[in-house]
């Protein structure tokens, strides 16, 4: 639910909901433009603050990969928060320039890479570590399953690295053979947040 995209096909947004915005740090307060239509449906405040209240303390300094960007609004959040730097991936164009033009807003643009391409293909050709892991293609559309063994497979995370998911409440995430732990699930009403580590 954090307006996540691989090719033009997100989950609906959500009617009455408030415009999107940085919860906090440098660019707090500061409005994000939203993708056109009804694709895309960002994360609501409740549940992105209490993402960043369970992984407040592996941010700052961090370099983190937004791995299904669609506004980019999770990756903001954390470069807002201290992460060191945020590579976005995106296939759609419309999906990319919107995570740039938000990048602009709150001044991180510095800060951040965006890649306009197939989220998978990605990582597949990653030659790169990241310190943190955020995961949030469309539901029921298998791509979480196979963005996290993925991401073990080419062991792309950092020692005490951190993945992100968010999934259906009901949906069973994959374990994964050592060095990566299937941690601590978080429910909320309809969605599941789960956390992945790799160990020493």
């Amino acid at each position: 639910m954090f307006g996540r995209s691989r090719g033009g096909t997100t989950r609906c947004r959500e009617k009455g909901r408030s415009a999107m915005r940085v919860i906090t740090g440098t660019a707090r307060g500061r409005k994000l433009r939203e993708l056109p239509g009804m694709e895309t449906r960002p994360t609501t405040d409740k549940v992105k603050e209490s993402i960043f209240n369970i992984i407040q303390f592996d941010i700052e300094g961090r370099r983190v990969l937004d791995l299904f960007g669609g506004t980019g609004q999770l990756g903001i959040e954390a470069l807002s928060r201290g992460a060191a730097h945020c590579t976005f991936v995106d296939l759609r164009r419309e999906a990319a320039a919107v995570i740039r033009e938000n990048l602009q807003v709150t001044r991180l643009a510095d800060q951040a890479r965006v890649v306009q391409g197939d989220s998978l293909s990605f990582l597949a050709s990653c030659r790169e570590k990241f310190d943190l892991i955020l995961l949030d293609p469309p539901y029921a559309s298998g791509l979480l399953e196979k963005a996290v063994k993925e991401a073990a497979a080419i062991d792309i995370l950092t020692e005490n690295g951190i993945m992100v998911c968010e999934s259906a409440a009901d949906q069973v995430l994959p374990a994964l053979e050592a060095p990566y732990e299937k941690g601590r699930e978080y429910r909320y009403g309809k969605i599941k947040i789960t956390l992945y580590r790799r160990g020493l």
